[in-house]
């Protein structure tokens, strides 16, 4: 747990700076960095593929949202049917590329970027949706932003949290050894029972071993 220190500090500092920074350049981030940084670092974080393979999911995830929004400003009406067919093309796209890459592209990654996208974007296209060629690259590109500091923030947290999880499997996992015997007694010769101390392993068998036999 103290390897993610040093990244969640860095994270922090910056989506403090994302807010503070944003404001001076003018920019509308203080209301996306969160947003955005939190789903960036989710990307970054989880140990599921290559880091620029998570990273292209979100982009193209992100990019496959802006779509949609404009199909709903193009072409939908803006009711609940559009709203639902727009999210439903969305959902299909990801999962469409996801597919066509071999799961290459993870499916999660692309639901990020897209999530990424609505939360940022979703209360100012409603409140003008004819406005939607102005509006929506600032919001895209802010938020993509955000989330770029996120996933660098995290990235390298990915193979160590694989590393510990593997770790803790091989720690609760069940002795598979054949030659162990009838492990539902006591086996060891010396009356301790299943939840001793192994003495062949040298690790003290899970609590649950004993209660589930």
């Amino acid at each position: 747990m103290r390897g993610y220190f040093l990244p969640g500090l860095f994270l922090a500092v910056a989506t403090g700076v994302l807010v503070w920074g944003g404001e001076w350049l003018g920019l509308e981030l203080q209301h996306v960095a969160l947003l955005g940084a939190a789903l960036g670092g989710a990307t970054g974080v989880v140990p599921d593929r290559a880091p620029w393979e998570r990273a292209a999911g979100l982009l193209s995830g992100a990019v496959l949202a802006w779509i949609g929004y404009a199909l709903r400003a193009a072409w939908l009406p803006d009711t609940s049917a559009g709203r639902g067919v727009a999210a439903m093309l969305v959902v299909l796209a990801c999962l469409l590329i996801a597919f066509l890459t071999s799961g290459r592209l993870p499916l999660w990654s692309f639901l990020m970027g897209a999530a990424a996208v609505v939360g940022a974007y979703e209360v100012a296209y409603t409140a003008a949706p004819p406005e939607f060629v102005e509006t929506s690259p600032t919001a895209l590109t802010t938020v993509l932003l955000a989330a770029a500091f996120g996933f660098l923030a995290t990235v390298f947290l990915g193979n160590s949290i694989e590393d510990e999880r593997e770790r803790e499997r091989g720690r609760y996992a069940p002795d598979d050894d054949p030659e162990s015997g009838d492990r539902g007694g006591d086996n060891t010769g010396d009356g301790r029972g299943v939840a001793d101390t192994d003495a062949e392993s040298g690790r003290r068998s899970p609590f649950w071993e004993g209660a589930l036999r």
